[in-house]
């Protein structure tokens, strides 16, 4: 007989290439599973979520509780994007630190606890370990420097700041100068695994960076060293950014700063540790030659936030686009009266601070030919508009027209805005100029407005402006038409090359 045919069965028979199909994906699954279940313990027991919230606390006490430049004028931190991002950059200076420390708080944990031998002898790569770690510290500094960040954007929309990107590299840069910091201080502490190490990291990058912070400005220290520093300086204007330089240089530097820092955190030999300074060995190298040697060039004008936006004659920048409609009818107005002059001006146009600003290098007025222009002068078919200099926040109409009139349609020749005066300009010489130049642009306002009244935006003693206006303004009155306008044009002409005294001028009829 033969050999008996196999039983039959009514079970189906399996085949294997489901299971080989679905085995893969459940690898996958379980390896992401395992990694946000380590993270997620990472974030409830490391010191991230402490750093996170420090952070956040310490920058919102300063910008908010501390009162300094960045709650004043058109410069503050709450009135543009771009202000926003480089003023958190400047608190840097306290916030780099921080990072530093609790990486380093973080970095000698092991050690502290007592399982460094015992977690060296898991097969779970120690690169692994580093890299959930290192998650958990990005996700929480991240986060604490995005809500600092979302806070004043608020506020900006509230005050209609000017709608734009250009704010994301200086808020990225600062994203991994965070970032850059833990890992530093991370792999230095797991070098170095002493107590000591978290205290002398923080003493040691705060007066680091405080010193270069002082020194931005001066020659004491290289700019482009300065510039290594994750803090940037003060915002000057509203209308500057950071030019392209400075990012890409202080990235490469951040960038092998950071790799370093992770380097350091998974090298178990000393040969590892020395090919860890690697990295930012080469950022330096890379990023010190393409940062700019003068600081001058470390910021440069927004061409996207000074161009022009018009309506008739009447222009403003596109930063603030949302104070043409207050600016076109008195502006048209200003433009009317001033028309009673000879060659009057055809144009309001707000002004924009050229940089950089070189007070230092300008010659004295002496040695300025009579017929020469000054380089960074107003055209003369212009009425300039400088919304935070003549301070025409919430002013009637009758304010606007009365500012644009002041000076027969004039820039000031002397800082007369409403911040408060140096102790340079407290000078008696200086506040003579300036109050008595102040008075001349009251009497011209008044000229055409056939009303003496103060002008805004100036914080010189009033009662010495009144003082010497009122005598001028009886005299401009008792001469006869013809002879007040020649008085005010060669005011305007003065005015115009910063010729001569205002005042004077006005009296006289020409500079004395």
């Amino acid at each position: 007989m033969g050999p008996k045919p196999p039983a039959r069965s009514d079970t189906p028979a399996r085949s294997d290439t489901p299971a080989r199909s679905e085995t893969p994906a459940r690898q996958v699954r379980a390896r992401r599973s395992g990694t946000g279940r380590i993270l997620r313990i990472e974030l409830r027991r490391s010191a991230a979520p402490l750093a996170g919230v420090l952070l956040l606390i310490v920058t919102l006490a300063l910008l908010q509780l501390v009162s300094g430049p960045w709650w004043k004028g058109a410069e503050s931190w709450t009135q543009q994007w771009t202000s926003t991002a480089w003023w958190e950059r400047f608190t840097m200076v306290l916030m780099w630190p921080l990072a530093v420390t609790a990486g380093a708080v973080q970095g000698i944990r092991d050690r502290r606890s007592g399982t460094s031998e015992l977690l060296a002898a898991t097969p779970r790569p120690r690169w692994h370990r580093a890299t959930t770690t290192a998650g958990a510290f990005a996700l929480t500094l991240t986060a604490a420097y995005m809500l600092v960040f979302l806070y004043g954007g608020v506020r900006v929309l509230a005050n209609d700041g000017y709608a734009h990107l250009g704010w994301l590299p200086i808020l990225a840069v600062g994203l991994l100068a965070l970032v850059a910091g833990a890992l530093l201080g991370m792999g230095i502490a797991r070098t170095v695994p002493s107590a000591l190490t978290p205290p002398v990291l923080a003493l040691g990058s705060l007066m680091a960076v405080l010193i270069v912070h002082d020194t931005v400005t001066g020659d004491l220290v290289p700019n482009r060293i300065v510039l290594l520093s994750p803090a940037l300086s003060q915002v000057y204007s509203a209308f500057l950014t950071v030019t392209w330089r400075v990012h890409a240089g202080q990235a490469l530097w951040l960038l092998g700063l950071a790799v370093t820092g992770f380097l350091l955190l998974v090298a178990r030999k000393p040969r590892a540790r020395l090919l860890a300074l690697l990295p930012v060995v080469l950022g330096a190298a890379v990023a010190v030659p393409l940062l700019p040697a003068d600081h001058a060039r470390n910021y440069a004008l927004d061409k996207a936030a000074t161009a022009l936006v018009c309506e008739g004659r009447v222009c403003v920048t596109k930063l603030h686009e949302s104070r043409l409609a207050a600016l076109k009818g008195p502006g048209e107005e200003a433009l009317r009266l001033l028309g009673r002059l000879p060659d009057p001006p055809s144009a309001v146009r707000e002004s924009v601070d050229p940089w950089p600003v070189d007070k230092e290098a300008s010659p004295p007025a002496s040695a300025v030919p009579a017929n020469a222009v000054p380089a960074n002068a107003v055209p003369a078919d212009v009425v300039p508009v400088d919304f935070g200099a003549q301070a025409l926040d919430g002013a009637p109409k009758d304010e606007y027209t009365r500012t644009l009139l002041a000076g027969a349609g004039t820039a000031p020749c002397f800082d007369a805005d409403t911040s408060d005066p140096t102790e340079e300009q407290r000078q008696a010489s200086y506040e003579t100029k300036v109050v008595r130049e102040l008075a001349a642009r009251t009497v011209a306002a008044a000229w055409f407005t056939g009303d003496l009244k103060p002008l805004r935006g100036t914080a010189w003693p009033r009662a010495d402006i009144d003082a010497l206006a009122g005598p001028a303004w009886d005299a401009l009155c008792t001469l006869p038409p013809d002879a007040q306008r020649e008085r005010i044009t060669a005011l305007r002409t003065a005015a115009l090359s910063c010729d001569g005294d205002l005042l004077d001028v006005l009296k006289n009829g020409g500079p004395r």
